[in-house]
Protein backbone atom coordinates (compact mmCIF):
# COMPACT_ATOMS: atom_id res chain seq x y z
CA UNK A 1 0.00 0.00 0.00
CA UNK A 2 1.25 3.22 -0.96
CA UNK A 3 2.24 5.57 1.77
CA UNK A 4 1.56 9.46 2.00
CA UNK A 5 2.52 11.75 -1.26
CA UNK A 6 5.16 14.94 0.03
CA UNK A 7 5.43 17.93 -2.22
CA UNK A 8 9.34 19.16 -1.81
CA UNK A 9 9.81 22.83 -3.14
CA UNK A 10 14.11 23.14 -2.64
CA UNK A 11 16.25 24.87 -4.88
CA UNK A 12 19.29 22.78 -4.09
CA UNK A 13 18.75 19.85 -6.46
CA UNK A 14 21.04 17.92 -4.88
CA UNK A 15 19.08 17.84 -1.69
CA UNK A 16 16.27 17.11 -3.69
CA UNK A 17 17.71 14.10 -4.92
CA UNK A 18 19.37 12.78 -1.65
CA UNK A 19 15.65 13.25 -0.01
CA UNK A 20 13.63 11.66 -3.10
CA UNK A 21 15.36 8.81 -2.81
CA UNK A 22 15.20 8.68 0.62
CA UNK A 23 11.48 9.07 0.86
CA UNK A 24 10.86 6.72 -2.14
CA UNK A 25 13.11 4.00 -0.36
CA UNK A 26 10.24 4.36 2.94
CA UNK A 27 7.50 3.88 0.44
CA UNK A 28 6.83 7.55 0.21
CA UNK A 29 5.37 9.22 -3.14
CA UNK A 30 7.99 12.13 -3.30
CA UNK A 31 7.84 14.92 -5.93
CA UNK A 32 10.43 17.87 -5.89
CA UNK A 33 10.63 21.26 -7.55
CA UNK A 34 12.94 24.17 -7.22
CA UNK A 35 10.31 27.16 -6.99
CA UNK A 36 7.83 28.46 -4.85
CA UNK A 37 5.76 29.39 -7.73
CA UNK A 38 5.47 25.90 -9.54
CA UNK A 39 5.41 24.41 -5.95
CA UNK A 40 1.86 26.33 -5.11
CA UNK A 41 0.32 25.23 -8.12
CA UNK A 42 1.22 21.58 -7.85
CA UNK A 43 0.23 22.06 -4.06
CA UNK A 44 -3.73 23.52 -5.40
CA UNK A 45 -3.95 20.78 -8.17
CA UNK A 46 -2.61 17.74 -6.24
CA UNK A 47 -2.59 18.59 -2.44
CA UNK A 48 -0.10 16.54 -1.31
CA UNK A 49 -0.20 14.79 2.52
CA UNK A 50 2.77 17.01 3.32
CA UNK A 51 5.23 20.08 1.88
CA UNK A 52 9.11 20.16 2.77
CA UNK A 53 9.45 24.00 2.28
CA UNK A 54 12.38 25.48 1.78
CA UNK A 55 13.07 29.25 2.77
CA UNK A 56 15.90 30.85 0.91
CA UNK A 57 13.93 30.32 -2.86
CA UNK A 58 14.62 32.41 -6.02
CA UNK A 59 11.67 34.65 -6.35
CA UNK A 60 9.08 34.27 -3.87
CA UNK A 61 10.67 32.73 -0.81
CA UNK A 62 9.54 30.11 2.03
CA UNK A 63 7.87 32.84 4.42
CA UNK A 64 5.69 33.93 1.69
CA UNK A 65 4.80 30.45 0.11
CA UNK A 66 3.81 29.46 3.82
CA UNK A 67 1.65 32.46 4.20
CA UNK A 68 -0.37 31.51 0.59
CA UNK A 69 -0.51 27.55 1.36
CA UNK A 70 -1.72 28.64 4.93
CA UNK A 71 -4.26 31.41 3.32
CA UNK A 72 -5.52 28.96 0.54
CA UNK A 73 -8.68 26.82 0.84
CA UNK A 74 -6.82 23.73 -1.10
CA UNK A 75 -3.98 24.27 0.66
CA UNK A 76 -4.45 25.09 3.99
CA UNK A 77 -4.32 22.16 5.92
CA UNK A 78 -1.75 20.41 4.27
CA UNK A 79 1.42 20.32 6.80
CA UNK A 80 4.11 22.68 6.02
CA UNK A 81 7.82 21.39 7.31
CA UNK A 82 10.52 24.33 6.92
CA UNK A 83 13.83 23.16 5.89
CA UNK A 84 16.34 25.84 6.07
CA UNK A 85 19.59 27.11 6.53
CA UNK A 86 18.18 30.17 8.50
CA UNK A 87 17.74 28.62 12.26
CA UNK A 88 17.75 31.95 14.28
CA UNK A 89 14.88 31.89 16.74
CA UNK A 90 13.66 34.65 15.12
CA UNK A 91 13.06 32.89 11.55
CA UNK A 92 11.74 30.18 13.73
CA UNK A 93 9.29 32.08 15.30
CA UNK A 94 8.24 33.62 11.59
CA UNK A 95 7.83 30.76 10.26
CA UNK A 96 5.61 28.88 13.23
CA UNK A 97 3.79 31.74 13.55
CA UNK A 98 2.34 31.96 10.12
CA UNK A 99 1.36 28.05 10.10
CA UNK A 100 4.27 25.78 9.45
CA UNK A 101 4.41 22.56 11.24
CA UNK A 102 7.80 21.84 12.11
CA UNK A 103 11.22 23.50 11.57
CA UNK A 104 14.30 21.26 10.41
CA UNK A 105 17.29 23.57 9.97
CA UNK A 106 20.71 22.08 7.33
CA UNK A 107 23.00 20.48 7.19
CA UNK A 108 20.42 17.60 8.40
CA UNK A 109 20.28 14.23 8.53
CA UNK A 110 18.07 12.33 6.14
CA UNK A 111 17.20 9.96 8.95
CA UNK A 112 16.06 12.64 11.14
CA UNK A 113 13.94 14.81 8.48
CA UNK A 114 11.98 11.14 7.48
CA UNK A 115 11.33 11.05 11.20
CA UNK A 116 10.12 14.30 11.72
CA UNK A 117 8.13 13.80 8.91
CA UNK A 118 5.97 11.15 10.10
CA UNK A 119 5.69 12.85 13.63
CA UNK A 120 3.45 15.25 11.55
CA UNK A 121 1.83 13.12 9.71
CA UNK A 122 1.03 10.92 12.52
CA UNK A 123 -0.20 14.47 14.40
CA UNK A 124 -2.36 15.73 11.69
CA UNK A 125 -3.61 12.26 11.21
CA UNK A 126 -5.20 12.40 14.85
CA UNK A 127 -6.08 15.88 14.45
CA UNK A 128 -8.12 14.92 11.23
CA UNK A 129 -10.19 12.35 13.55
CA UNK A 130 -11.00 14.49 16.55
CA UNK A 131 -13.15 16.95 17.69
CA UNK A 132 -14.47 17.63 13.89
CA UNK A 133 -18.00 18.84 15.32
CA UNK A 134 -19.24 22.24 14.80
CA UNK A 135 -18.67 24.00 18.36
CA UNK A 136 -21.96 26.16 19.16
CA UNK A 137 -20.98 28.16 22.20
CA UNK A 138 -21.91 32.03 23.34
CA UNK A 139 -22.68 33.99 19.68
CA UNK A 140 -20.18 31.92 18.59
CA UNK A 141 -20.11 28.62 16.06
CA UNK A 142 -16.87 26.97 15.27
CA UNK A 143 -16.10 24.68 12.43
CA UNK A 144 -13.44 22.73 12.28
CA UNK A 145 -13.96 21.25 8.79
CA UNK A 146 -14.57 24.66 7.53
CA UNK A 147 -11.89 25.82 9.07
CA UNK A 148 -15.20 28.73 9.71
CA UNK A 149 -15.74 31.12 12.35
CA UNK A 150 -19.35 33.03 12.67
CA UNK A 151 -20.39 35.27 15.20
CA UNK A 152 -24.44 35.96 15.09
CA UNK A 153 -23.93 34.20 11.87
CA UNK A 154 -21.66 36.83 10.00
CA UNK A 155 -17.93 34.77 9.46
CA UNK A 156 -14.82 36.34 10.96
CA UNK A 157 -11.59 35.90 8.99
CA UNK A 158 -8.62 34.54 11.33
CA UNK A 159 -5.27 33.39 10.21
CA UNK A 160 -4.42 29.35 10.36
CA UNK A 161 -3.04 29.48 13.97
CA UNK A 162 -5.81 32.31 15.53
CA UNK A 163 -8.19 29.54 14.61
CA UNK A 164 -5.86 26.91 15.96
CA UNK A 165 -5.94 28.59 19.05
CA UNK A 166 -9.87 29.82 19.57
CA UNK A 167 -11.02 25.96 18.29
CA UNK A 168 -8.44 24.65 21.44
CA UNK A 169 -9.71 27.03 24.11
CA UNK A 170 -13.52 26.41 22.89
CA UNK A 171 -13.33 22.60 23.44
CA UNK A 172 -12.77 22.98 26.98
CA UNK A 173 -14.54 26.00 28.22
CA UNK A 174 -13.43 26.80 31.75
CA UNK A 175 -10.15 25.15 31.48
CA UNK A 176 -7.11 27.05 32.49
CA UNK A 177 -4.15 26.50 29.72
CA UNK A 178 -0.47 28.13 30.74
CA UNK A 179 0.92 29.51 26.95
CA UNK A 180 3.40 25.95 26.82
CA UNK A 181 0.40 23.54 26.65
CA UNK A 182 -1.49 25.98 23.88
CA UNK A 183 1.53 25.93 21.98
CA UNK A 184 2.00 22.03 22.51
CA UNK A 185 -2.10 21.93 21.63
CA UNK A 186 -1.78 24.14 18.68
CA UNK A 187 1.71 23.18 16.78
CA UNK A 188 2.52 19.97 18.97
CA UNK A 189 5.82 19.40 21.32
CA UNK A 190 9.26 20.75 21.55
CA UNK A 191 8.75 24.25 19.03
CA UNK A 192 10.50 26.88 20.39
CA UNK A 193 7.97 29.01 20.27
CA UNK A 194 7.81 32.02 22.52
CA UNK A 195 5.02 32.94 25.28
CA UNK A 196 4.75 36.25 24.08
CA UNK A 197 3.82 34.93 20.30
CA UNK A 198 1.39 33.15 22.60
CA UNK A 199 0.21 36.85 24.03
CA UNK A 200 0.23 38.45 20.53
CA UNK A 201 -1.97 35.84 19.16
CA UNK A 202 -4.86 36.24 21.32
CA UNK A 203 -4.40 39.85 21.07
CA UNK A 204 -5.38 39.45 17.46
CA UNK A 205 -7.73 37.12 18.15
CA UNK A 206 -9.44 39.22 20.74
CA UNK A 207 -9.80 42.08 18.50
CA UNK A 208 -10.85 40.07 15.42
CA UNK A 209 -13.97 38.41 17.50
CA UNK A 210 -14.69 42.42 18.70
CA UNK A 211 -17.18 41.83 22.15
CA UNK A 212 -16.95 37.61 21.55
CA UNK A 213 -13.30 38.70 22.58
CA UNK A 214 -14.76 38.92 26.01
CA UNK A 215 -14.86 35.09 26.46
CA UNK A 216 -11.28 34.60 26.46
CA UNK A 217 -10.14 35.63 29.53
CA UNK A 218 -6.80 35.83 31.09
CA UNK A 219 -5.98 34.23 34.21
CA UNK A 220 -3.09 36.02 35.88
CA UNK A 221 0.57 34.02 36.29
CA UNK A 222 -1.35 31.16 34.66
CA UNK A 223 -2.23 31.80 31.50
CA UNK A 224 -5.56 31.58 29.34
CA UNK A 225 -9.46 30.07 29.27
CA UNK A 226 -12.50 30.51 27.42
CA UNK A 227 -15.13 31.81 29.45
CA UNK A 228 -17.97 28.58 30.18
Amino acid sequence: MAKESILMIEDDEDILEALRYNFAKEGYQAQGVISAEEGLKIARDRQPDLILLDLMLPGMDGLEACRVLKSHPKTGEIPVVMLTAKGEESDVVAGLEIGADDYITKPFSPRVVLARVRAVLRRQSRTEGDEAAPIHIHNLVIHPGRHQVLIDGEPVELTFTEFRILHFLACHPGWVFTRHQITNAVRGDDYPVTDRSVDVHIVGLRKKLGDSGIHIETVRGVGYRFRE
